[in-house]
């Protein structure tokens, strides 16, 4: 496939910014899907830790950005499980 690739854009130049943004987006897309693989709601191993959100502090920040919300100064509103 890559091959492929590689003679298209030998006989058509123009190509070669098609190929380079098809291949950012996707590269964009997986490393999307890995962050959010990653993330304090997912749940990999049931078995040790079934609610991992359970052990995140209230001042932990999971959004990827909080341009209003200062997480320092919050207090815990629910009882400890």
């Amino acid at each position: 496939m890559i091959k492929t690739v590689f003679q298209h854009a030998k006989k058509h130049p123009g190509l070669i910014p098609q190929f380079f943004f098809t291949f950012l987006g996707m590269t964009g897309a997986a490393l999307y899907l890995i962050r959010l693989a990653k993330g304090p709601h997912v749940t990999w191993n049931k078995t040790n830790n079934p609610e991992p959100w359970n052990k995140l502090s209230p001042s932990y920040q999971y959004k990827f950005v909080a341009i209003n919300t200062d997480y320092k100064n919050l207090k815990k509103e629910g009882p400890d499980f």
